[in-house]
C-alpha cells in the first residue's frame, strides 16, 4: 500500500463515506484501513469505506467496508457516490457496478444538485415477526433489513433500540432496522445500521421500508422517504427490481496515510 492514499470525501443523503480508487491505488488491508480512515479521530470520519476495483464482470466492483471493520453485501448511498466518481473520473454517467449482492446499473440523472438512479434487485420480504415487543417485517434487498411501522418516530429512541432489536439471535451476523411513519404522501423513516450504528440514511434500507410500505400500508410507487440526512425516492412494482434516485455529494478530496 502506497503510504499515502488519495481518498473522496462524499455524502449520500448525509451517509458518510469514504472514496478510494483501489485501482490506482491498491489498499493491502482494505480492512483495516478502512477502520483507521472512518475513525473520526485518526482520519476524515465516515460511515464506511468504499473501494473502487477492478471488474471481470461490470465496469468496476464496488467492496464496502463499515467503520466497524465489517464487509457489507451493498451499499445503497454509498453507490451513488461510487456512480458521481465514475462520472467524474472516468467519463461514465451510466455505469454497471458489481456488489456482493449482484450487478446494480447507475445513471447520472443531473449534475446540479447532482442525483443519481440506481436499479437494485427484488426486495424480497418475509414472514413478519415479534421482536423486541414491536412487530417487523423482515426485507431481503441482498442485505438483511427489519422494518417496522410506528404511529410517532418521536417516541423511537433509534439509539437504544436500533442495537437491541439489530443483534437479535435470528441474525447472528446481525440485521439492519428501521422504524417508518406513514406521514401521508410520503415515510418518515429512522435507520440503524449493522456496522455503523445510526445513520443520517440508509439506500438499501430506503427501499425495504417502500417494499412494505406498497405491500401493506396503501402506497404506491414512487414512494417519497423523509431521512434524517434529507429526502430519498423508491420506485417499485411487486416482484419487479426496485429503483432508488437519490443526491450524491462532494465534501472534499485528500490523502491519508
Amino acid at each position: 500500500m502506497n503510504a499515502t492514499v488519495p481518498f473522496v470525501k462524499m455524502n449520500g443523503t448525509h451517509n458518510e463515506f469514504v472514496v478510494v480508487d483501489g485501482r490506482a491505488t491498491p489498499v493491502a488491508d482494505p480492512v483495516a484501513f478502512g477502520v483507521r480512515i472512518c475513525d473520526p479521530e485518526r482520519g476524515p470520519g465516515a460511515d464506511g469505506l468504499l473501494l473502487v476495483l477492478d471488474s471481470a464482470t461490470a465496469d468496476v466492483r464496488m467492496q464496502v467496508i463499515n467503520a466497524d471493520g465489517s464487509e457489507a453485501e451493498m451499499c445503497g448511498n454509498g453507490i451513488r457516490c461510487v456512480a458521481r466518481y465514475l462520472d467524474e473520473h472516468d467519463g461514465r454517467a451510466e455505469a454497471v457496478v458489481e456488489t456482493l449482492s449482484g450487478p446494480i446499473a447507475t445513471r447520472v440523472l443531473s449534475r446540479e444538485p447532482y442525483m443519481v438512479s440506481e436499479v437494485m434487485g427484488v426486495p424480497q420480504l418475509g414472514t413478519p415477526l415479534e421482536v423486541a415487543g414491536y412487530f417487523a417485517t423482515p426485507v431481503d434487498v441482498g442485505n438483511p433489513h427489519l422494518v417496522i411501522f410506528v404511529p410517532d418516530l418521536a417516541a423511537i429512541d433509534i439509539g437504544v433500540l436500533g442495537p437491541r432489536i439489530g443483534n437479535d439471535s435470528r441474525y447472528p451476523d446481525g440485521v439492519n432496522v428501521h422504524f417508518a411513519q406513514n406521514a401521508g404522501d410520503r415515510l418518515r423513516v429512522l435507520h440503524w445500521e449493522r456496522g455503523a450504528g445510526a445513520t443520517a440514511a440508509c439506500g438499501t434500507g430506503a427501499v425495504a421500508c417502500s417494499a412494505v410500505a406498497i405491500s401493506a400500508h396503501g402506497f404506491h410507487s414512487p414512494v417519497t422517504l423523509e431521512v434524517p440526512g434529507g429526502t430519498l425516492r423508491v420506485e417499485w412494482l411487486p416482484g419487479e427490481r426496485a429503483t432508488l434516485i437519490g443526491d450524491a455529494v462532494v465534501e472534499f478530496s485528500s490523502t491519508f496515510g
